[in-house]
């Protein structure tokens, strides 16, 4: 199996759509569903259902996609790995939203910073999905939020659960509530949800604006254009103009650690004893 086929595969199974995946992987259709073919022909099994309105996993794909990440995220860790290894001070590379918690954030890297041996650390900042840079090989840890963030196919260890708020802008009917339901904030009708990009930068339909990061998201809320349902600790970067109100029923939100299980670095061991000890 080539890598290209694999990367090829990995797409399309990602998307679940042949052209958002040609998309993303900056080539014509064609010779995508053609690798595909081959791919399959080569195995012996039908890695995806095609019909004309969708694309699904069959068994044997759901397999060969989990274990095409860690292999693609693998050689682009060794081939980064490499040429770390040739400067003279290594280091790790730590995915995470912009929207994760300065505190955590903070506390984690201050108390691997005083561990005899730290490396240093460098942020890959991202809006969204950070454990596609683990997948990519572009990042050695990420800090998660679940349920949005998946961690398949990763090593985790939980850091700490909290609950979500709705932000709103502070001159809303709702906004001097102690507090709120899900349902009464998932559709408001003057205040329409966001829409973020998919994986292959495509938004979904919907009357909700587009987003393109945190800061922009907080300055439409201010305005009253949006709402949005958040992780509590995103109180710490609120600006004037929104009012957080807590959400009692739903679901919590949980931060993890992760990274990939082939991973045999120390720097990365020790990064995670000190997260999991905080």
């Amino acid at each position: 199996m080539e890598t290209r086929e694999l990367q090829y595969f990995v797409a399309v199974a990602e998307e679940l759509h042949f052209g958002r995946a040609a998309r993303r992987l900056g080539i014509a259709q064609p010779p995508l569903s053609r690798t595909i073919s081959q791919l399959e022909h080569r195995l012996g099994v039908a890695l995806l259902e095609r019909t004309s309105r969708r694309v699904s996993l069959t068994a044997a794909g759901a397999v060969l996609l989990e274990e095409g990440r860690v292999v693609l995220g693998a050689l682009a860790a060794a081939e980064r790995r490499a040429r770390q290894a040739a400067t003279a001070s290594p280091t790790l590379v730590l995915a995470t939203k912009t929207a994760t918690s300065d505190e955590l954030l903070t506390k984690l890297l201050d108390a691997y910073a005083a561990e005899p041996g730290a490396v240093p650390v460098e942020l890959l900042l991202c809006e969204t999905q950070p454990q596609r840079h683990l997948h990519a090989g572009r990042a050695d840890v990420a800090l998660l939020h679940q349920p949005w963030d998946s961690a398949e196919g990763l090593d985790i260890e939980i850091l700490r659960t909290e609950g979500q708020v709705a932000l709103l802008p502070s001159t809303h009917p709702l906004a001097g509530r102690p507090h709120v339901r899900m349902a009464e904030v998932a559709f408001l009708p003057d205040l329409p949800q966001p829409r973020w990009p998919g994986p292959a930068g495509a938004y979904p339909e919907g009357r909700g604006p587009e987003m393109h990061n945190q800061t922009q998201l907080l300055q439409l809320i201010a305005l009253g254009r949006t709402s949005v349902v958040m992780p509590d600790s995103i109180r710490a970067h609120l600006r004037e103009g929104i009012a957080a109100v807590p959400v009692l029923d739903a679901p919590p939100v949980t931060s993890i650690i992760a990274w990939p299980p082939h991973s045999r670095s120390r720097a990365l061991a020790d990064l995670v004893r000190v997260a999991a000890a905080l």
